[in-house]
């Protein structure tokens, strides 16, 4: 297994004021950091994700999008905004073994529970946790920084 570090570059600048209150059409989204497989979009709500301490993102994902296997050193709470989600616990992608979530649900991923997630149609999710925000993928092969 490999840690990854989550490394934003210049998202810092989709972070956006820094206060908390903002309306969806105000969100700044930007290509989620190389950690995650291509094709997602990110945008930071609250919080610096490289920085120890409380933050908050949303990923949108694309129809058929998958997030292989993995843990965090820290606790991950998911709240569907929108589109289908699916989540599941074990040391590889099984569509088999997913909780399915529509908008308003939610899941918590434990601190070194190895997850997984994908969706079916696109989804945008909310994403909270304990910075920095890191990465370890179960198989080195998926991780998406070897590519």
């Amino acid at each position: 297994m490999r840690k990854i570090a989550f490394l934003l570059g210049g998202a810092i600048a989709l972070a956006g004021p820094a206060y908390a209150q903002m309306n969806s059409t105000d969100l700044k989204w930007g290509p989620a950091p190389p950690v995650f497989p291509t094709g997602a979009q990110m945008t930071v709500l609250a919080g610096d994700p490289t920085k120890s301490g409380t933050f908050v993102i949303r990923l949108k994902m694309p129809a058929g999008y998958k997030v292989p296997a993995h843990h965090h050193p820290t606790d991950e709470y998911v709240t569907v905004i929108s589109g289908d989600f699916a989540l599941g616990m074990g040391d590889k992608l099984d569509e088999t073994k997913s909780a399915h979530l529509v908008g308003g649900g939610f899941a918590e991923a434990p601190a070194r529970m190895n997850h997984f997630a994908w969706t079916k149609d696109g989804a945008v999710v909310q994403i909270s946790a304990d910075g920095p925000f890191a990465m370890t993928y179960v198989n080195p092969a998926d991780d998406p920084t070897h590519h």
